[in-house]
């Protein structure tokens, strides 16, 4: 049985398993704003006849009503209570809504929405909207974080996570309260003790101005370091954009 991701960039990865294909919040286009793509924008061909798409929250790289549009309505969008409105704004189709320590099967794989500790509004200004991870139960149980600071209860996650999807940086010249970097992430991966660590959340955009760090493999390479630092016994495999990783499945799944 195949299981395998792809980090199409930021936050975005496309996992296969199970026979499903479910996407992460899709960020799809040339930039946002002045925030731009340092990359190749992905083949929407290659992100057909998925499954469901998983929203972390609902800040604009993460709920991106252009790219959701481009994707269609033909599967469903799960997503934290709350956002339902905006996502049917922008694509029509099945929302389905979730609180922590909610589940919902999609085919033969049950999604469960975990805390995320990260100020989920929209804008700055708007009403309160919470955040999430997403633990994915299927052939392989697959983390991920979506956009969230480090926080103890990421402890509870321990013997559940075969690979952890951990964001590891941004876009910006500073990383805002809310997200983690090389180093707390690598903290985060000591609290779950995934058998994989991919990073995420790292050289796919860059804002006018930031360093150009900020679009190369250093912050991947600068959580390897800390990981191995660390000593979790944990691998952790950088994917550039674009990049496929195959996963052993009886391996594992031999973990349970």
């Amino acid at each position: 049985m195949r299981a395998r991701l792809t980090f199409v960039g930021h936050s975005t990865v496309l996992v296969e398993m199970g026979g499903e294909r479910l996407l992460t919040d899709p960020l799809l286009v040339d930039g946002i704003g002045h925030i731009r793509r340092r990359v190749p924008t992905p083949d929407l061909e290659a992100l057909s006849t998925l499954s469901a798409i998983l929203i972390s929250h609902a800040h604009a790289d993460h709920l991106h009503a252009p790219s959701l549009r481009r994707l269609g309505a033909t599967c469903p969008v799960l997503a934290p209570r709350g956002c339902a409105r905006l996502l049917r704004r922008a694509r029509g189709g099945t929302v389905v809504e979730l609180d922590e320590g909610e589940r919902h099967a999609v085919g033969a794989v049950a999604v469960e929405a975990v805390p995320a500790h990260h100020d989920g509004r929209r804008h700055p200004l708007g009403p309160p909207m919470p955040a999430l991870g997403f633990l994915l139960d299927g052939p392989v149980r697959i983390y991920f974080a979506g956009d969230t600071d480090l926080f103890d209860g990421m402890a509870a996650l321990a013997g559940r996570v075969d690979v952890a999807l951990l964001p590891v940086g941004g876009w910006g010249p500073r990383l805002p309260p809310g997200h983690m970097d090389p180093g707390s992430a690598a903290r985060a991966t000591a609290l779950i003790r995934p058998a994989i660590t991919v990073p995420i959340h790292w050289g796919t955009m860059r804002s006018i101005g930031a360093p150009r760090a900020v679009s190369s493999r250093r912050p991947a390479e600068e959580f390897s370091e800390a990981v191995a630092r660390l000593d979790t016994g944990t691998e952790v495999r950088i994917l550039m954009p674009g990049e496929t990783l195959e996963l052993d499945v009886p391996a594992l799944g031999g973990r349970r």
